[in-house]
């Protein structure tokens, strides 16, 4: 069956049941992946760059990783102003980056996928310091874009094999991303970029740095960044802003302690999850209700009315009675509020002239309001409309600490990690006002605003976690172009619930939450295995071989896979059958690269063991949730990109990627057993193909690329896919004046002076984006009304100007 409008064709292949969706309170994230780039070169080498201005390039490591590249900061200062720097990745072959809005800022839409593996399960780090698994409502770090103001990364260092064995993580089952942040600079000045947009977005960044304030080089910067704008569709506002500041103190020739703060402030109201069924009979632009105006606040009100009194009074706006939920298909508003502190201070020392100790300190405190307009749950003034507000927090320490060591051929490390996280996770209930005679009778809650004075608490779980890990290895040169590479990673990871509590009026009597109960996963041997042979002239290969492992998650009662997050009958019963994720990834690769031309060819197989999953069954309202060890995933892939500089400072990239990820096992609930074994995961295509043109010509940069996503399948078992689509973006740089340019200052002040325009989504392609954000429809019968779903941004234009001083 196809289903087509305004645009976007959504494809199932066998007829589709209609029926109520499976509705969770509240709004959560699900979805898998991996891919191949740079090897590592040898360390006496120096890094490695393309011959051409382009920004994948490999980077000379002390150690082994065949799937490793660098995405540089050129390729990032070409996207419009305040993108999601996880946007550039976008242009690896086996990366596929969605969200609902043009620069990718929203947590709550924005979606990572390497190589068949999803966001929560790849390591992410800044300067070496632990961001924990992204997902909405984090519970053991923060989004990166919340970490570090995008014009403040410096590189990210892109692991796409399961290896890696020093990355401070416990999640990266399939590979890491390595932030890095710019350090300050030797002589003073500062840079300010202004950047505008369509939806009124507006970008603001300032950065002031110090230089140099004595012989020894102690220096610092620090930046303010703003960044809002207005929904594409409906009405509201996203807004967040942010304070970076960094202390570098040098010791000696070769030895530093450096600071890093990062003051974070979010709010966002968020876009309506859609289904098949909203997008035919509401279109692709329908949204929540609110508008800013007592008449938003109204029509939720009228329609909750005609939910709770199943049509007596209140009523749906028109089109609503087309779907087969109209209850869902529109909520007042859903907004995130976030507030975040994180910093730490580190030592790099080199001891002598072979033996380098690296320490961190860091820590960090978060605080979230999550909020949901219910139509289902009233508040105790009479209004068929409350407010569920989750408020989850975070306070984690810990210390990372390294030591490298080289000796003949041999570069050995060593390192600890240690972290405390201490985690709390409520739900609250708030008021929302009568209305009497058509007027409301006081102001409808701020959604962007802080929520205080409860009259109901829904559930709570407190969570605290101690996470131990240590690794060795050694890398060995036995001759110059050959490079053999063995270590392994051991990982104690302890997590205790206590304090559960769930509200038995609201949810039913269902029984208790888990509490009171742990979970220990250790793995004392996680090894990795790789080999770099440079051979001839022009020609290298690799191999890579790892294990990892993905500890527990943890989050509000139903909001994820976590075994915890259920209630205490639910967790007894599956708490025998639980078994921490692993992945096994072997990985060869082949590189070649010269003047005119860089081409590689990367195949990797994973098998991926103990999936846990989140299982949903009866009313669309409180279903019944357990979480269930659903079998394993086989993954098959290849990569292959070509980059040819036919002339200077002229380059055009190719590369495909074929990921053939099937689940092992079959899949039962209490509807029955379903055919998934054999079908390709969720929200993750099986081909994708990506082309861009970059040239530079005196003080102009251009570039075009065009993103082809093959179909997703949407239902685990494959009957409902979404249809693959094209997507292409271009930019333009006119460097008025460029830093490294000789001569006088512009207007005897400027070092630098740069303006820059940029176009998303040429061709105005109506298109879902992300997917699975609330979880996945175990069949295709249910996939129709099923609200997991966001569509990307229509044709939106940016400009820019920056100044460097």
């Amino acid at each position: 069956m196809t289903t087509v409008l305004s645009g976007l064709s959504l494809h199932q292949s066998r007829a589709a049941t209609v029926g109520r969706a499976v509705k969770p309170v509240g709004k959560v994230v699900a979805g898998h992946t991996m891919h191949a780039a740079q090897p590592a070169r040898p360390r006496d080498t120096g890094p490695v760059r393309s011959h051409a201005n382009e920004s994948l390039a490999v980077s000379a490591h002390r150690t082994v990783r065949g799937a490793h590249m660098l995405v540089s900061k050129k390729i990032m200062e070409a996207a419009p102003p305040g993108t999601n720097p996880m946007a550039a990745l976008n242009t690896m072959a086996g990366v596929n980056f969605q969200s609902a809005d043009a620069q990718g800022v929203s947590t709550y839409s924005s979606q990572f996928f390497m190589h068949g593996f999803q966001q929560q399960e790849i390591g992410m780090t800044l300067d070496g310091m632990p961001l924990g698994e992204m997902s909405y409502r984090n519970y053991n770090g923060l989004n990166p874009v919340l970490a570090v103001s995008s014009e403040n990364v410096q590189g990210i260092d892109v692991s796409q094999s399961a290896g890696a064995e020093s990355v401070a993580a416990t999640n990266n089952l399939g590979g890491s991303l390595a932030y890095t942040s710019s350090d300050p600079k030797h002589k003073l000045g500062g840079s300010i970029n202004q950047g505008f947009g369509s939806f009124d977005t507006f970008h603001t960044y300032a950065r002031v740095d110090s230089g140099d304030l004595n012989k020894t080089g102690t220096r610092f910067y620090a930046s303010y960044m703003r960044n809002d704008q207005q929904r594409w569709k409906g009405y509201g506002e996203q807004f967040y802003q942010q304070v970076n500041a960094k202390l570098v103190q040098p010791i000696g020739q070769s030895s530093s302690v450096s600071a890093y703060f990062d003051w974070s402030d979010l709010h966002e109201l968020e876009y309506q999850d859609m289904s098949p069924d909203i997008i035919d009979h509401l279109g692709p632009n329908s949204d929540d209700f609110y508008n800013g105006r007592a008449s938003g606040y109204l029509t939720a009100y009228n329609a909750a009315l005609a939910t709770q009194t199943k049509g007596k009074s209140g009523g749906y706006p028109a089109g609503y009675n087309k779907l087969s939920d109209p209850t869902d298909a529109s909520y007042y508003e859903g907004a995130t509020n976030e507030n975040d502190i994180i910093g730490y201070l580190k030592a790099d020392l080199a001891l002598t002239n072979s033996v380098r100790w690296t320490t961190t300190a860091y820590g960090h405190g978060e605080s979230q309001q999550t909020t949901f307009t219910t139509p289902y749950v009233g508040s105790p003034n009479g209004s068929p409309l409350s407010e569920l507000v989750k408020q989850p927090s975070i306070r984690r320490f810990g210390v990372i600490s390294q030591v490298t060591y080289d000796v003949a051929h041999n570069h050995i490390g060593g390192g600890v990690w240690y972290e405390n996280n201490d985690y709390q996770s409520p739900m609250y209930q708030y008021a929302e006002p009568n209305v009497v005679n058509g007027v409301i009778q006081g102001s409808p809650l701020n959604p962007l605003g802080h929520f205080k004075n409860p009259f109901a608490e829904i559930f709570n779980q407190n969570y605290n976690t101690n996470t131990f890990t240590a690794f060795v290895q050694d890398t060995y040169r036995p001759i110059r172009n050959l490079a053999l590479h063995f270590g392994f990673k051991s990982v104690l990871n302890t997590t205790r619930v206590g304090d559960g509590y769930l509200n038995q009026s609201y949810y039913g009597n269902i029984g208790n939450i888990t509490s009171g109960e742990s979970q220990t996963v250790a793995k004392p041997f996680l090894p990795h295995i790789g080999v770099d042979w440079t051979f001839l002239k022009h020609h290298e290969l690799f191999i890579d071989i790892s294990e990892n492992v993905h500890t527990y998650a943890q989050s509000g009662f139903k909001l994820s896979n976590s075994p915890f997050a259920v209630t205490q009958d639910a967790y007894n019963n599956s708490r025998n059958s639980i078994r921490p994720e692993t992945a096994w990834t072997y990985a060869i690769g082949y590189r070649y690269h010269d003047k005119l031309l860089n081409a590689s060819v990367y195949a990797y197989r994973t098998n991926f063991n103990n999936r846990l999953q989140q299982i949903s069954s009866g009313p669309a309202v409180n279903p019944v949730s357990s979480v269930s060890n659903v079998g394993g995933v086989t993954m098959n892939g290849v990569d292959a990109a070509l980059t040819i500089t036919p002339l200077r400072n002229l380059a055009i990239t190719n590369s495909i990627s074929y990921n053939h990820a099937v689940y092992d096992n079959n899949m039962t609930d209490s509807d029955g057993t379903h055919l998934t074994r054999g079908q390709q995961v969720v929200n993750y295509p099986r081909f994708m193909y990506k082309a861009r043109l970059a040239y530079d010509w005196r003080a102009l940069s251009f570039y075009i690329d065009g993103n082809y996503v093959g179909q997703r399948n949407y239902s685990y078992d494959g009957d409902y896919r979404v249809p693959g689509y094209w997507l292409s973006n271009l930019g333009l740089q006119w460097h008025v004046k460029k830093t490294t340019d000789t001569g006088p200052r512009l207007g005897g002040f400027l070092r630098g002076l740069t303006l820059s325009f940029n176009l998303t989504n040429l061709t105005n392609t109506r298109y879902i984006a992300t997917m699975g954000e609330n979880g996945n429809p175990m069949t295709g019968s249910s996939a129709y009304t099923d609200q997991s779903m966001l569509i990307g941004t229509p044709r939106m234009a940016f400009g820019a100007i920056k100044a460097d001083f």
